[in-house]
Order: C-alpha cells, then sequence, then structure tokens
C-alpha cells in the first residue's frame, strides 16, 4: 500500500468517528450485527463475571450484548465511551473517558454497576480529558495509563495523574504488559513500538513498518497485534517472537480485540466496517458473532 492510500485509510477512521456525533440512535435494543447502522463501537470487552455477556463502548452509549445477540443499552446516558477498559481484576469497575452527549470531555470516569452509571473520578491532566487510549496495568491495577496531549500515568487507580513521556507519531492503540507494570505497546500508522520504562522512551517491537490497527495483551501474557496487509499476530511476553495467527482478511482490519478471560482461545473483535466477529479457536478462524 503506498503512502496516500494509507494516509486515505486513517483519515476514512477520523471521518467516520466525527460522522457518527450525528447518527441518530432508534433503539436502547439492537442486534448485535446489526449495531453499525446505529452507531459506532470504540471497544469491547468480556464481562469475566459472565463471560456469556459482551460489553460494548460506543458512540451513544454503554451496551451488553446478551446471548441472544441483542445488543442493549444499559448506561442511563447516551455519552460517547472511549478508552474503555475493565478493572483486570475486580470484576465490578469499569473505566472509560470520551465526551458527553452535549459535547466537551467526561475525565476519567468509573462504573461499579456494570455499566449504567457513571461517575467522573479525576479530570486527568490538563483536564478533562478525553483519552482515546487507555489501559489498565494488567501487572498493577493501581497503575493506569491514558493519552492526551502525550502519555499519561495514575499510580492510585486513576485518582491522580501525571505525564509520562510522549508516544511514537501516528498512534493508534495502546496496551500494557501483564508482566511488567513499566512496558507498554503502541500500535502505530508506522508499525508497532514497546516502551520498558512507562513511556520515556520507545524502540520498534515488529520489524515490519506497516500499520499496526490494534494491539491487546491477555492475562496470560499473550499479546495480539493487527498488523494491516499482514493480519492478526501474536507473541507471548517476555519475547518478541511473533507468529502469524490468521490472515486473509481483504480491506477489513482489526480495530479492537477482547480475550476471554475465562476461555483463552475465545476471541472477539470489532472490525473497520463496525462488524463483531468471533473465534474459538484462539484467533485462527473468525465469522460474525450470533447467539451461543
Amino acid at each position: 500500500m503506498n503512502r496516500t492510500s494509507l494516509r486515505y485509510l486513517f483519515a476514512l477512521i477520523a471521518i467516520l468517528g466525527v460522522a457518527f456525533w450525528l447518527w441518530p440512535v432508534t433503539a436502547e435494543s439492537v442486534a448485535v450485527s446489526e449495531i453499525s447502522k446505529q452507531t459506532h463501537i470504540h471497544g469491547i470487552a468480556v464481562d469475566s463475571r459472565d463471560p456469556s455477556r459482551i460489553y460494548l463502548a460506543t458512540h451513544h452509549g454503554f451496551f451488553v450484548v446478551g446471548p441472544d445477540g441483542m445488543a442493549t443499552r444499559v448506561s442511563e446516558t447516551e455519552d460517547d465511551f472511549m478508552g474503555f477498559t475493565p478493572h483486570p481484576t475486580d470484576s465490578s469497575l469499569l473505566y472509560a473517558s470520551g465526551h458527553p452527549v452535549a459535547g466537551g470531555a467526561l475525565g476519567i470516569i468509573t462504573s461499579a454497576d456494570g455499566g449504567r452509571t457513571w461517575r467522573q473520578i479525576a479530570k486527568g491532566v490538563n483536564g478533562p480529558v478525553d483519552f482515546h487510549q487507555m489501559d489498565v496495568s494488567l501487572a498493577d491495577p493501581r497503575v493506569i495509563y491514558g493519552v492526551y496531549g502525550g502519555l499519561q500515568v495514575s499510580r492510585d487507580g486513576g485518582h491522580t495523574w501525571r505525564r509520562a513521556g510522549q508516544l511514537p507519531d501516528g498512534l493508534i492503540d495502546l496496551a500494557t504488559s501483564a508482566k511488567d507494570v513499566n512496558t507498554l505497546y503502541a500500535a502505530t500508522k508506522g508499525g508497532l513500538f514497546i516502551s520498558k520504562d512507562g513511556g520515556r522512551s520507545w524502540r520498534p517491537a515488529y520489524f515490519f513498518k506497516r500499520a499496526v490497527t490494534m494491539v491487546q495483551s491477555a492475562s496470560d501474557g499473550v499479546i495480539y497485534a493487527f498488523v494491516y496487509g499482514s493480519g492478526l499476530l501474536r507473541t507471548t511476553e517476555p519475547g518478541l517472537d511473533w507468529s502469524l495467527v490468521s490472515d486473509g482478511f481483504g480491506d477489513s482490519y482489526f480495530l479492537h480485540l477482547a480475550v476471554d478471560p475465562a476461555a483463552a482461545t475465545k476471541l472477539y473483535a470489532i472490525n473497520n466496517k463496525g462488524s463483531v466477529l468471533a473465534s474459538t479457536d484462539g484467533g485462527r478462524t473468525w465469522a460474525a458473532f450470533r447467539t451461543r
């Protein structure tokens, strides 16, 4: 892919985000296969208390997908939920950032009731921030990283924040390590990068300098990354010995990925077309999400 095409690719992502500000949500419950027609999905996770339920953080509220395949908005507001990430060990606690429906920024918000109500716990540095990328450390959940005017970090569960460092150009996604609280991964338009010092310095984590559209870590130390033009890759920390899990995605690519904490071979993904996909074999094969 040439440079002009790559610029067009990521400009399209930005345009879609703006367009969905004006997109009307016509129902609070919709088949998950249809949800991309109503809103834009910014994050996905598996409910660790009940793995038959999938969380979707969207441009028009917070949804839960049940075993019947219906996505139901559970949040009391239709705020734009971004930077969504669940607490890795406390199943009752969810984190997010983003934008109120009336405009502005939410700062850092949490929910303790499955996403129904949310409260701001901090504004962040020069906030209120609107973290588009945020991740709770799997190695130490008191540590949270977020991106707003550079990399920010909290070491007390999101209540106080400070600047942590800069980021590689063209950042798309951010993930923490399950093994080391100071290790981070950055998916960018120019490749995949790793920091071993909490974001103060970065070096390439994969030899191809292709666009990496998402990176996601799992509690068992597995790291997934989607390399545009290659496919879904994985490695196991602490090494960076990447292997191809699956390819053949054509012009689609993953933007978000979730691993079932109760069954590591069950994965869920959101692609650039808004489809919710599922895999039961560790990511080797994928199909549209169906009722289970």
